[in-house]
């Protein structure tokens, strides 16, 4: 039988300065080039396994880092087409493909004579004068080998690469249900009191929403953060903030064949089995493992520490609230779908303006601007958009990143608006990720080629596109992600970027989201879009003394679901996770006027995929670290101190994987930081 060849523009990537030819993709490429690439992989396994010379770094470890290129290609373009510009045909295709991956995958984790020369050299490493990071990189692949059950014996293994498939599946049709349920839902108005207080750049955004959705004319209530969230807290018409909330919250959760209970229950069953059989008491102290808060203890005992202080201060949030209900002179309680609309008009009185008075300043061009400004002072790269470029979408835009020296660093992709073929929330990923080996074509080392996805309302036609705070935040959040990727400095492709545990992951991103707030970035970049003047000063120095408004309201939001995460995972298999999820809730004291962020039927983070499975708590961990390194900087009296940018990029953003988490911010900070500066942060200390 011939084999397929991979299609070359999958794998041949030959746009500006390497990216993917994204005009010459084609869907029905994926397939037959998938099948291919995974022979092709699997055959250069086989060669580093059965290499008859003596096992060394070189033949093995650095062999099984520049393995599978192909398949890493194909991966990256499917992946980011899945998850940012999907359809029918990529969608069959991605339940066919998780599970296939995942079998390859445990394969390899399975393969005893490769598993052989790598544990021979993990055992021997003390005398093979290896460096730092090449000891990180062979950690690594030990303890990969030995957590897809290297170590176990066949009926085991089998037993776990089926889990594991079984796990693949169930996560794509997880995200492929929360889509499908936020795609096919949309509240349809008409002008009149049904858009009574709705600001005029979220009625331009329902307008374009309603357009693209064939009610030309109307104006559309989506699932998307960006409409569904100014909706709730600037409409009037209290019927209709409630049903739209109750969509919101029910994704996943509607009967039917995309509701998400049935999953979840399977997921839980299977990563318990996972657990056991890999050694580990349940599935979060199998995800802790290797990560810096190390047990299900030390999480749980950070978030129940702020968890006290932060429904402590939710409840005099929601007595405000109530007061100005009964100063209406209503006489309903405060509900879920009241809190934003109410804290909005808290947030009037107590510091006079509102978002709506806010967003004008907040153009999404100039926060770009911003981002960009931010990287070139503290690290000394800029931004050069390149037009004309082939792109998934075209939405997407095109930079080149480059150093003082105008040496290219990196290529970044943004793509911004919400759509509906693009799931939703905020991420960063790459096509290519940094690292300096040569490869089998001759070519030493490859710059990262990173991608930003958002999901911000689109404006009507020659309208800017206006941000929320919140929005700018992401933004920011996401760059910095971004960065972390971009100004990656290692030589092996598995410690590269944001190769390191989850924990510390979040530490670059929301790190670089303080830097928003900074008053002369506010100053320069929050322009408004009509006028082109400055942000006026006495709004800034409301905006900055509102910093911590709402923060129980928002804490509790992000708590609850963290907790959630953690008692799903530190637990057998639950019959029912609603129940265990309302379990936990009352426990706690959840207060009925607030919900989870992310309620378990549309939990993305911990049920598309385990990413963030017995992790969601790494946000805060983050945050602790976060809160902390800025710190660092407002203490010398400069945001932008040079010094101190140069230990940051040094220490946090260009090591990657490549030293212990720990070990580099001690490198950065000269100490492990306490949670009272991010209590601080929130308003939340004592």
């Amino acid at each position: 039988m011939t084999e397929t060849p991979i299609d070359p523009a999958l794998v041949e990537w030959t746009g500006l300065n390497g990216l993917p030819r994204f005009d010459l993709v084609k869907d029905e490429a994926f397939a037959a080039s998938f099948d291919a690439a995974l022979v092709a992989h699997e055959a250069e396994i086989d060669a580093i396994a059965g290499n008859p010379d003596v096992p060394t770094f070189e033949n093995t470890v650095v062999a099984l880092e520049i393995a599978g290129d192909a398949l890493s290609r194909v991966s990256a373009l499917f992946w980011s087409r899945a998850g940012a510009n999907t359809n029918d045909t990529i969608q069959a295709l991605e339940r066919d493909i998780a599970p296939k991956m995942s079998r390859h995958y445990s394969k390899i984790g399975t393969n005893a004579a490769l598993f052989k020369r790598i544990d021979a050299l993990w055992e021997g490493r003390a005398g093979l004068n290896l460096s730092l990071e090449q000891v990180r990189v062979l950690e690594r692949h030990w303890k990969g080998f030995v957590k897809s059950g290297a170590k176990l014996a066949k009926p085991e293994q089998d037993r776990l690469s089926a889990i594991n498939e079984t796990l693949a599946g169930l996560g794509a049709k997880f995200g492929q249900n929360v889509l499908a349920d936020e795609k096919s839902w949309a509240l349809f108005l008409d002008e009149g009191e049904a858009l009574d207080g709705l600001p005029d750049y979220l009625k331009d955004a329902m307008a374009a929403a309603a357009r693209d959705r064939g009610q030309d004319g109307r104006y559309a209530v989506t699932l998307s953060r960006s409409i569904i969230e100014p909706f709730l807290a600037s409409s009037a018409r209290r019927d209709l903030r409630e049903q739209a909330f109750r969509a919101w919250v029910a994704r996943g959760e509607n009967d039917g064949e995309t509701d998400n209970r049935g999953i979840v229950k399977d997921t839980l069953a299977l990563r318990s089995e996972k657990a056991g059989l890999l050694g580990y008491a349940n599935f979060a102290a199998l995800k802790l493992d290797n990560t810096m808060a190390k047990t299900p203890d030390a999480v749980n005992g950070l978030l129940m520490q702020v968890w006290e202080k932060a429904v402590a201060r939710a409840r005099e949030e929601e007595a405000e609230l109530a007061a100005l209900i009964a100063d209406e002179g209503r006489n309903h309680e405060v509900m879920p779908w009241d809190w934003r609309y109410y804290a909005e008009k808290l947030r009037a009185k107590k510091f006079n303006f509102s978002e709506a008075e806010l967003k004008p300043y907040l153009q999404l061009e100039k926060i770009i601007d911003a981002c960009f400004d931010v990287a070139e002072r503290l690290f000394g790269i800029r931004a050069i958009e390149k037009k004309n470029v082939p792109v998934y979408h075209p939405d997407v835009r095109v930079f080149e990143i480059r150093d003082r020296e105008d040496k290219l660093v990196a290529m970044f992709l943004g793509d911004y608006f919400a759509r509906s073929s693009k799931r939703s929330g905020a991420w960063m990923s790459s096509y290519q990720s940094q690292h300096r080996l040569p490869l089998p074509n001759g070519s030493v080392g490859e710059i990262p080629i990173i991608y930003n996805v958002c999901n911000f309302a689109k404006p009507a036609e020659g309208k800017p596109a206006l941000l929320s705070l919140d929005d700018a935040r992401t933004l920011f959040h996401e760059f910095g992600h971004a960065l972390h990727g971009m100004l990656s400095d290692v030589t092996y492709p598995s410690v590269s970027g944001t190769g390191v545990s989850r924990d510390f992951v979040e530490l670059p991103s929301q790190l670089y989201e303080h830097w928003l707030t900074v008053p002369e970035i506010l100053t320069r970049y929050a322009v408004h879009y009509q006028t082109g003047e400055a942000m006026p000063q006495a709004l800034l120095d409301k905006v900055l003394a509102a910093r911590t408004f709402n923060s129980g309201f928002a804490t509790v939001e992000f708590t609850s679901s963290a907790l959630v995460d953690m008692a799903f995972h530190t637990r057998g298999p639950v019959e029912d996770p609603m129940t265990v999820q309302g379990e936990v809730l009352q426990k706690i004291g959840l207060p009925k006027s607030i919900v989870m962020r992310h309620a378990t039927p549309h939990f993305q983070h911990v049920f598309s995929g385990d990413g963030y499975s017995a992790g969601y708590y790494s946000y805060m961990w983050s945050e602790v670290l976060d809160a902390d390194a800025f710190s660092a900087f407002t203490e010398t009296g400069d945001a932008f101190n040079p010094a101190m940018a140069a230990r940051l990029k040094t220490y946090i953003y260009a090591v990657g994987g490549s030293v212990d988490p720990e070990d580099a911010y001690k490198a950065f900070r000269g100490k492990l930081p306490t949670p009272e500066a991010m209590l601080e942060k929130k308003g939340l200390a004592a």
